[in-house]
């Protein structure tokens, strides 16, 4: 479960656009990727303290600037995935590394289901043996919890605390205000959010 990719979505729940730098679109891409690394999957929760978690442009600044503050550009990403991709192009993530073109095994690696998945999962190292070793001892730790500590379990796979609240944001432009209701933040708010992701 903590290792399962997302269902396939056909676009993003977000679409912000207009801020004059990047770290304003954090709140929302914390939401669109689930506050979690849209490579690894480590979870915010795991590493609160360290507030490891960047903002990733899958096509390089430096390759295409215009694409900079670009909402569709950008993913959630941890300080170990980013400093693996730097300045590599990749595929966008979003769409490749879901739950019908990756599975996380047993042993901890990920098995793609096509060629562009392989391709993404083999630029990024997603199954050396060291993240393979890593995902095995998280999948042991949470089903450890599951069986001895509730609050612990719940702690490890629930929801961050401080979800954004993104009605109360104003980008200048929003091409999907629909994925205002959509948003966790909402779904708490509503009584929809699950104890468990």
């Amino acid at each position: 479960m903590i290792f399962d990719y997302a269902e396939p979505r056909e676009h993003r729940r977000h679409e912000p656009a207009g801020y004059a730098d990047s770290e304003s679109y954090r709140p929302w891409l914390r939401d669109e990727f689930d506050f979690r690394c849209v490579y690894c999957l480590k979870r915010e929760t795991w590493g609160q303290v360290t507030f490891e978690f960047e903002l990733d442009h899958f096509r390089p600044q430096s390759l295409d600037p215009q694409l900079k503050l670009d909402y569709l550009n950008l993913v959630y990403a941890c300080r170990r995935c980013n400093a693996v991709k730097r300045d590599q192009t990749v595929a966008d993530p979003f769409l490749l590394l879901r739950a019908t073109r990756a599975t996380t095994l047993a042993d901890g690696s990920l098995r793609s289901h096509d060629g562009d998945t392989e391709r993404l999962i083999r630029q990024l190292d997603r199954n050396s043996p060291r993240l393979s070793s890593w995902r095995v001892m998280w999948l042991r730790i949470v089903a450890l919890a599951k069986d001895r500590d509730a609050d612990l379990y719940r702690q490890l796979v629930g929801f961050p605390e401080d979800l954004p609240n993104l009605s109360k944001l104003r980008p200048p432009r929003n091409a999907r205000k629909e994925g205002l209701e959509d948003c966790w933040f909402a779904r708490r708010q509503r009584g929809a959010l699950p104890a468990a992701y």
